[in-house]
């Protein structure tokens, strides 16, 4: 079994590279399921968010697994209903009695509206102690980075939004390259985006490595020093898209992939008008409680 590389992040931390990601799996015992499965086979690195309804299972997966705590990398995510100062403190917490954990090891603002200031100095205040151990943001574009990260006093480690071949982020990866901030992909298939799988340079590249497509961009993702989590609730999928750690691709190989980007053209746009009203109410996180 290929062990899993790690990159470090801009605070001294070591992210494995490659993940798990539970987004829209149901909390219907199929998180846990997948969970438990993935870390049989290998996987060490786990995102989940409090919006996703599932960080109970993952929990839950984490530990029966009988994997040690502190081998397995979880990520989480506070939604904007919880983003002003006191809400968000409590929100942490009760993401750390959800997951069943007594850290985090990544914590993102989910979507980068509203008290984003407040919300960042709880994080900052449960980084230092010793709840959360890296944090970040996500759906962060280079318009919202100049409105944000300027006011606060500790720089993201990491910014996870929407990369894949067609859609390679490029002005953004500039701006966090200067700042040491590292890239997570959400969507590093495309969402299985039909065309970019019978792209017939990716056909080629994995015929001659004895790939398939999507090991090929996701080999590509990592090469780019992009941390990937794709999702699977398949135990033949969730196995194969790990068995990237075997090959490297060439560096004209490299270059032409990066020919397939479509400048900017991506399924979700934080900066487009409404967004923020539309996702405030796209539900209720604390229906349940």
């Amino acid at each position: 079994m290929n062990k899993i590389p790690t990159f470090k992040l801009n605070d001294g931390t070591e992210i494995p590279s490659f993940g798990f990601g539970v987004f829209q799996i149901p909390a219907d015992g199929s998180t846990y399921k997948a969970v438990l499965e993935a870390l049989k086979l290998g996987y060490r690195h786990i995102d989940t968010a409090a919006a996703y309804f599932n960080e109970a299972e993952v929990g839950k997966a984490i530990k029966n697994s009988g994997i040690l705590r502190n081998e397995i990398w979880v990520t989480s995510k506070l939604w904007l209903q919880d983003y002003a100062y006191e809400d968000a403190k409590k929100a942490i917490d009760t993401s750390l009695n959800k997951l069943g954990l007594d850290y985090i090891d990544l914590y993102l603002i989910h979507q980068l509206y509203g008290k984003v200031d407040e919300a960042w100095k709880a994080m900052e205040e449960a980084k230092e102690a010793g709840k959360i151990r890296s944090i970040g943001v996500s759906n962060m574009t280079p318009k919202l980075w100049n409105k944000w990260v300027p006011k606060f006093a500790t720089m993201p480690s990491v910014n996870q939004v929407q990369f894949n071949p067609y859609f390679q982020q490029r002005e953004l990866r500039e701006i966090m390259a200067d700042a040491h901030v590292t890239l997570e992909a959400w969507a590093p298939l495309g969402q299985g985006n039909h065309n970019l799988f019978e792209e017939p340079i990716l056909k080629a590249m994995a015929e001659k490595y004895g790939k398939d497509v999507g090991q090929i961009i996701l080999r590509f993702e990592h090469q780019e020093g992009v941390v990937v989590f794709p999702k699977s609730v398949h135990e033949a999928r969730i196995k194969s898209n790990k068995d990237i750690f075997d090959f490297e691709l060439t560096s004209d190989e490299m270059d032409a992939i990066r020919g397939l980007d479509k400048n900017g053209e991506g399924m979700h746009d934080p900066d487009a008008p409404g967004v923020e009203e539309m996702l405030l109410n796209a539900f209720d996180i604390h229906a349940n409680d």
